[in-house]
């Protein structure tokens, strides 16, 4: 083998070196300093406007997209009793219409949903081996899905009390007696500044908290 050649593998060989040791340190620092999870998406407060009576609805105009205030007047329900105000109960925009102007409904019926899209938030799952890494306040790097070139700024604001599992409407079942040991995930729900328009409730997410 010639020497120039040699000295070639020789080159390769350290860069290849180089870039396990800068990749092995890089792992570990994020490791050592952030608590990551793409098992998180964007969320709002969700509320329901419903029919306060029996009868037909009337004036109702609302379409999705619309932003309502609090107490705002969004129809009328005409029943053997009268007429009877349809309210909406938060503000908030109307992201799911679910009734037609002149059509009979039942009191309880839902006629639309509202989200706050002025203060949406970041839900996710955090491992439990994770938890006593992370508390309150900590600081949060966000990506969304939908707009995936901008990193957003978050606050952890609040650690759920229980695992995702104590709320299961079908508990895992042992009957063979032998018992799997499975890692659970706690709740956490994450601030979120600033939003762009491309941000939407129930886009997934990626989040990386600091534990610094």
């Amino acid at each position: 083998m010639s020497k120039g050649r040699l000295i070639l593998i020789n080159i390769i060989g350290i860069i290849i070196i180089f870039a396990l040791v800068a990749g092995g340190g890089y792992y570990y620092y994020q490791n050592a300093n952030y608590v990551t999870t793409d098992e998180a998406k964007v969320a709002g407060d969700l509320s329901t406007i419903v029919a306060p009576a029996a009868g037909q609805l009337k004036d109702w105009n609302v379409q999705e997209g619309d932003v309502l205030k609090k107490d705002a007047n969004v129809g009328n329900v005409s029943g053997p009793d009268g007429s009877t105000a349809i309210k909406a109960v938060s503000e908030g925009t109307i992201v799911k219409e679910q009734a037609t102007n002149s059509q009979l409904v039942q009191a309880g019926q839902v006629l639309g949903q509202t989200i706050d899209m002025k203060n949406l938030y970041i839900t996710a799952n955090i491992e439990e081996t994770s938890i006593q890494d992370i508390e309150e306040g900590d600081s949060v790097d966000i990506t969304v899905d939908g707009d995936p070139d901008t990193t957003y700024e978050g606050t952890l604001e609040k650690i759920g009390y229980a695992a995702n599992s104590v709320f299961s409407l079908m508990p895992q079942q042992n009957a063979s007696g032998n018992y799997t040991k499975v890692t659970q995930k706690i709740p956490v729900k994450i601030s979120i500044k600033a939003p762009s328009d491309k941000v939407l409730p129930g886009m997934n997410a990626e989040v990386k908290i600091s534990t610094k």
